[in-house]
């Protein structure tokens, strides 16, 4: 058997950091899936900034608490490693494989995943799969595959209400450790609420600056950081 490569748990990506919004049903179903659940495979998905590789993470790191032995991997396009990185991942009792949509017209990819999918079901295994479309939609040549797939779970990660950003925003740097006050909220998303994967890097980098400079957050403040962003 191969050993697997090892991944690097994102230690702040966990369901406690994860603003839920208008998906508490799927961190439950997640966290289940992590743990002692029935479901044996789920499917999810959703648009870019969503949160899905931090469900991911997060289902890993739940796992590892619990004795488990989980697997993570984000797929990259432009930079897909050879298809025997599956060989031995079937023995791994959570595997989760990110964008999983970037697998199409790959067909050692596609064939690889095939195999991989038979025997870790087999084994009684357990399946996160995250991808920006459902199932159906998925460009894969293998028929089979696709409908593999759809055998589990499929849900849709809903996306935050305009009245739930400043709430997300506020939950995410509290977790990290500084406030937003609600004005420099209103600001910070006038300017970035249509990125929303840029708006949660740039909490970060906020959280760094302000630690750096000593200084609470205010929209002066805000506009240094952005400033250095451009």
């Amino acid at each position: 058997m191969q050993v697997p490569l090892q991944f690097e748990f994102q230690n702040d990506q966990t369901f406690a950091s994860f603003f839920p919004g208008n998906n508490a049903e799927i961190v439950a179903q997640l966290q289940a899936l992590a743990t002692n659940g029935q479901e044996q495979q789920i499917f999810i998905w959703g648009d870019a900034g969503s949160g899905k590789s931090h469900l991911l993470q997060a289902c890993c790191q739940q796992a590892k608490l619990v004795g488990k032995d989980p697997f993570y991997l984000a797929f990259d396009a432009d930079n897909l490693p050879a298809p025997t990185l599956l060989e031995g991942l079937e023995d791994l009792e959570l595997v989760c494989f990110d964008n999983i949509q970037t697998l199409a017209d790959h067909i050692d990819w596609e064939h690889a995943l095939f195999a991989f999918y038979n025997t870790h079901r087999q084994n009684n295994h357990k399946l996160l799969l995250a991808a920006d479309c459902p199932p159906k939609f998925l460009g894969f040549d293998l028929p089979d595959l696709k409908t593999r797939m759809a055998w589990g779970l499929t849900l849709k990660i809903q996306p935050l209400r305009d009245d739930q950003l400043i709430e997300a925003l506020t939950y995410k740097a509290h977790f990290l450790g500084f406030d937003i006050p609600p004005a420099v909220g209103r600001f910070l998303l006038n300017h970035y609420v249509h990125d929303l994967a840029a708006l949660w890097l740039l909490l970060d980098k906020i959280d760094r600056a302000t630690l750096a400079a000593q200084r609470k957050l205010t929209i002066p403040f805000l506009k240094q950081i952005l400033a250095d962003e451009t």
